[in-house]
């Protein structure tokens, strides 16, 4: 078993990361050691996804200030993990987060114990949920679906079926740490 450290989990849009973060976040609830923190994004929070808010000007200001623990840009908005999730992490505690495939490398580079999460399904689910979700910067759904990034996972989930058979997947991962 592994001390604290990072579980990054990646991949395309639509693949169903938050809901599998959702229901591993609601199996762990009473084990303080596992710490979902929410992400600072530059768009109001979603029932799809649980951010919280950030304004561009406020978002630039902690980059350049270095107030974060990772940040990037990703489909016209930014993106960043709170400085206190790094802090949580070297304390011994697993830090759980939804992150941009692009990052992973500057991630593993600067973050304590990165282990990576890739959660993904065929290409027509990924269309459905996208067309279904409807927010604005999917835009073109074929561009998007075509957009990839190679990332080496320490597992793969492919969630093309009951999101609660990902989640055990993704549980199982959590645990061993």
């Amino acid at each position: 078993m592994m001390a604290g450290g990072f579980v990054l989990v990646v991949g395309p849009s639509g693949a169903g990361k938050d809901t599998l973060l959702r229901l591993a976040r609601e199996a762990l609830a009473g084990d303080p050691r596992y710490v979902f923190p929410r992400r600072l994004v530059t768009r109001p929070p979603s029932i799809h996804e649980d951010n919280e808010a950030i304004g561009e000007e406020e978002f630039a200001k902690g980059e350049a200030e270095g107030r974060f623990a990772l940040s990037w840009r990703a489909h016209t908005l930014g993106y960043a993990l709170p400085a206190s999730s790094a802090a949580l992490a070297l304390d011994g505690h697993v830090v759980v987060c939804n992150v941009s495939r692009r990052v992973v490398a500057e991630a593993r580079r600067r973050l304590p114990g990165v282990t990576v999460v890739e959660v993904t399904a065929p290409p027509e689910v990924l269309a459905a949920r996208l067309a279904a979700r409807g927010r604005p910067e999917d835009g073109d759904l074929g561009a998007r679906l075509s957009r990839s990034a190679s990332v080496v996972a320490d597992l793969v989930v492919v969630n093309d079926r009951a999101p609660e058979a990902g989640a055990a997947r993704l549980l199982a991962h959590l645990r061993a740490r």
